[in-house]
């Protein structure tokens, strides 16, 4: 017995656990322990108590997400359908920017198409207009002059309020003109071209006396002039064909609000 109890004693001292620097080594962390349950139990209560206080309306928002989620993975047959329309608008507006830039199929032809772009423009249409309106002498002559040049100023503050609203962008990243500038026309719907073409087409084919092949020519003319834009990669076909039926209908309101000749000549009489 005293040969083991010996034994022990010596055991003892030799374990290194046993010395005073690592006796807190051997012993639990209560405090520890407590502190963490204590917190888990305070951690649980507060999240029954948020969910107990959480309204009916926020659990029903979330059990309604993955429904609108469904609704977005699943959209409608007529957002399908538009977002069909607009991809072939952008793939047949690319296709036929032949003069888009100097690399494209026609880029040599790019400068001609810029010239029949201009004969559209709108600032060389109202210079003209004016220095007809001051060489006029009939008071016929000067009431057709005074309506078309109220349709030219009315088609540039038309067109630049709509392009301002739907901001689209053209098919290729062109940059505007000084002209484009000068009349607003920096986005691409609608197309300011084209809708000042089939305006004035239609206000010459209605106001003049032309014979049938001029009348083709001027129908050709405002054909060749809107799709022109297309080729030169700054308006899409949509484009294009929206300003012409933005044309058509600002020659109706200028039919409605045509001013006589005696408001024409007060006018002139002012100015």
């Amino acid at each position: 017995m005293p040969a083991s109890q010996a034994r022990s004693r010596a055991r003892d001292r030799n374990n290194v656990l046993n010395r005073a620097e690592f006796l807190s080594l051997n012993q639990p962390l209560k405090g520890n322990q407590e502190s963490r349950s204590s917190s888990r139990k305070q951690s649980g209560q507060a999240g029954a108590a948020g969910a107990q206080n959480s309204n009916p309306k926020e659990r029903r928002q979330s059990q309604q997400l993955p429904e609108e989620d469904c609704m977005q993975l699943n959209p409608s047959f007529k957002g399908i359908a538009f977002n069909s329309l607009l991809a072939i608008d952008i793939c047949m507006s690319k296709r036929l920017g032949v003069c888009a830039n100097r690399a494209s199929s026609w880029g040599g032809a790019r400068s001609m198409i810029n010239l029949l772009g201009i004969t559209g423009h709108g600032i060389p249409w109202i210079a003209g207009t004016l220095i007809c309106l001051v060489k006029s002498s009939t008071l016929a002559g000067q009431e057709v002059l005074m309506n078309l040049l109220l349709a030219l100023l009315m088609d540039i503050i038309i067109v630049a309020g709509l392009q301002k609203l739907a901001k689209r962008k053209g098919p290729y990243d062109i940059t505007p003109g000084l002209l484009d500038y000068l009349t607003m026309d920096t986005y691409a719907f609608p197309a300011g071209h084209a809708s000042r073409v089939a305006m004035l087409s239609k206000f010459f084919l209605n106001h003049l006396v032309l014979a049938i092949p001029l009348r083709i020519l001027l129908v050709l003319w405002a054909l060749c002039v809107g799709f022109s834009r297309v080729m030169i990669g700054r308006h899409h076909i949509t484009d294009v064909l929206s300003g012409f039926v933005f044309g058509y209908l600002q020659f109706r309101l200028v039919e409605l609000i045509w001013m006589s000749s005696n408001t024409c000549q007060m006018l002139i009489s002012i100015w």
